[in-house]
C-alpha cells in the first residue's frame, strides 16, 4: 500500500491559523492575509481560507457532533486535539470533494504534529464513529430561535436580542447570510478603474448599492497586483456608503478620529480630493502602518491625508473641523460573515463596556467640530447599546446639536447616481442608516449625523 502524504500546507496552515484565533484573539481574516502564508500556493491558500472560516462559522454545530461520539467532555480537551476534530468533522460533511479518509488521517498527524501523540488513537477513534453518520450541512429549517441557534450555529444570547429588536424572520435571514461566504466587494478609486480590471481576467459585476462597487464573480484576487494598490479597493458596501455620506458636502477640514485601517478615510479623500484629512489612531504602531498602506495607495490622494497617534476619547487638536467621522470601535456584529470568530468570542458584558467607550469618542468627536459641521457616527454592529442608545444618550444634553435625518442625504446619492440600491428607504431606521445582512447584501453598518447648529 502506498503511504499517505505528510500534513498537506493547507491543512497545517489551518490549523495553526485556528490555534492563534482561539489562544491569541486574533481575527483569522488577518492571519490568511499574513506573511505568514505567502508560501502557500492559490489553491493551498483557498482551501485553507475555506476551513478556517468554516470551522469558525460552525463551530457549535462541529462540536455537537463531536461531543455526541466522544467518551470526553468537549470543554475538557486540549485545544490542538478538539481544533483537529473540528476540521475533520467540517471536512466529512461540507466539503464532499475531500476524500473522508484523508480528512481522517490528517488530522490524527495534526495531533501528533502538535506534540500530543498519545492522543492520536483518540483522535481516530472519534472520527472514525463520526465518519459513518449522515449530517445534512445546509442546516434544519427553524421555526423557533431554539431551532435556530441549532441549526445556523450562533450563540442564543445572541439571537434572543436579535429576535427582540428585528423579528423572528430577519434574524434567521441574518443568520443565513452570516453562514455564506459573502462577496468579496471592490471600490474604484478612478475612471479606468473597469478597463484596468477587465485586463486581469478578473470577472465582475455591478455594486449593489453603490455604482462606484463592484462584486468579484470568477478569477483570482491576487492578480489585482498593482491594481489593488492605485485603482481599486476591497471595501464592503456597506462600508463605502457611509463613507459616502461622510464625503458628501464635506467642506475643507475633515477629522477621521476612529480611522485604522483606513479604508474610509482614503474613500473619503478619494471623493473629496481637495479636502485636507487627519486621520487619527490611537495605537502608534498601527498608525504607522496605516501611514503605509495610505501611501501604497496613494495615487494621489495621500498627499491630503495626515495620520496621527492619539486617543480618540481625548483628541488633542485646538482646531475645529467642517467634518468628524467618528467609526467607532465596537462589537463586529454586522460583520459575522466575514469575520465568524467574533460570535464565539462576543460576551453580553461587553456591550456596557463598548457602549461607555463609544460614548466618550462621540463627546470627544462633537467637541472638534465647527458651527454648522457634521459629525458621523457609525459602527459595524447591529445592537441597540452600541448604535441608537449611543447617540440619544450624549445628545440628551447637548442643545447646541441636533440629528439629521440620513433619508435625504440618501436621496441626494441617489440623485448623484452614487446609489443605486432600487430600495433607499429600506436602509434607514428612523432618522438613521441601518444596514442589515439579509435584508441588503452587505455588512451590518448603522450611522447617525449630527450637525452642530
Amino acid at each position: 500500500m502506498q503511504e499517505m502524504p505528510s500534513v498537506s500546507p493547507a491543512r497545517a496552515a489551518a490549523f495553526d491559523i485556528l490555534i492563534r484565533v482561539e489562544r491569541e484573539s486574533s481575527y483569522a481574516s488577518e492571519l490568511l492575509h499574513s506573511s505568514a502564508q505567502e508560501s502557500l500556493s492559490a489553491s493551498d491558500h483557498a482551501l485553507a481560507t475555506q476551513l478556517v472560516m468554516g470551522v469558525l462559522r460552525w463551530r457549535s454545530t462541529l462540536d455537537e457532533q463531536i461531543a455526541a461520539s466522544s467518551s470526553q467532555s468537549v470543554k475538557k480537551l486540549d485545544l490542538e486535539i478538539l481544533i483537529a476534530l473540528r476540521l475533520a468533522v467540517y471536512q466529512f460533511f461540507w466539503l464532499d470533494r475531500i476524500p473522508r479518509r484523508a480528512a481522517l488521517y490528517e488530522s490524527v498527524e495534526l495531533v501528533k504534529r502538535a506534540r500530543k501523540r498519545s492522543a492520536a488513537p483518540f483522535v481516530n477513534a472519534v472520527l472514525r464513529r463520526i465518519e459513518k453518520q449522515r449530517h445534512d450541512p445546509t442546516g434544519a429549517a427553524a421555526d423557533s430561535t431554539e431551532q435556530l441557534v441549532v441549526a445556523k450555529s450562533h450563540p442564543r444570547w445572541l439571537l434572543e436580542r436579535w429576535v427582540n429588536e428585528y423579528g423572528f424572520e430577519t434574524t434567521s435571514g441574518i443568520c443565513d447570510y452570516d453562514q455564506k461566504i459573502p462577496s468579496t466587494v471592490l471600490r474604484l478609486r478612478n475612471a479606468e478603474a473597469d478597463y484596468r480590471l477587465a485586463e486581469t481576467g478578473i470577472r465582475v459585476r455591478p455594486g449593489m448599492l453603490l455604482s462606484s462597487a463592484r462584486r468579484i464573480e470568477s478569477g483570482d484576487i491576487a492578480k489585482l497586483g498593482a491594481l489593488l494598490n492605485a485603482s481599486v479597493v476591497i471595501q464592503d458596501e456597506a462600508s463605502q456608503l457611509v463613507a459616502a455620506v461622510a464625503a458628501r458636502g464635506c467642506g475643507e477640514c475633515i477629522l477621521d478620529c476612529c480611522a485604522a485601517p483606513g479604508g474610509k478615510t482614503l474613500a473619503m479623500a478619494d471623493q473629496s480630493p481637495s479636502s485636507a484629512i487627519t486621520a487619527v489612531e490611537t495605537h502608534v504602531h498601527r498608525a504607522r502602518l496605516m501611514r503605509g498602506l495610505i501611501n501604497a495607495k496613494s495615487a494621489g490622494a495621500s498627499a491630503s491625508i495626515r495620520v496621527v497617534a492619539a486617543d480618540a476619547r481625548h483628541l488633542p487638536f485646538t482646531r475645529d473641523f467642517d467634518r468628524v467621522l467618528a467609526d467607532v470601535p465596537c462589537s463586529g456584529t454586522g460583520t459575522l460573515a466575514r469575520n465568524p470568530e467574533i460570535k464565539w468570542r462576543l460576551q453580553p458584558s461587553d456591550l456596557a463596556d463598548l457602549h461607555q467607550r463609544q460614548v466618550e469618542i462621540l463627546k470627544s468627536a462633537l467637541g472638534q467640530v465647527a458651527p454648522q459641521g457634521r459629525v458621523i457616527y457609525s459602527t459595524c454592529s447591529l445592537e441597540r447599546e452600541e448604535n441608537e442608545d449611543v447617540v440619544e444618550e450624549v445628545l440628551r444634553d447637548k442643545k447646541e446639536f441636533r440629528l439629521l435625518d440620513l433619508a435625504p442625504e440618501l436621496a441626494q446619492l441617489n440623485v448623484e447616481g452614487k446609489l443605486v440600491w432600487p430600495d433607499p428607504s429600506s436602509l434607514t431606521r428612523g432618522p438613521y442608516l441601518r444596514t442589515i445582512p439579509g435584508v441588503h447584501p452587505c455588512d451590518g453598518f448603522f450611522s447617525a449625523i449630527v450637525e452642530r447648529i
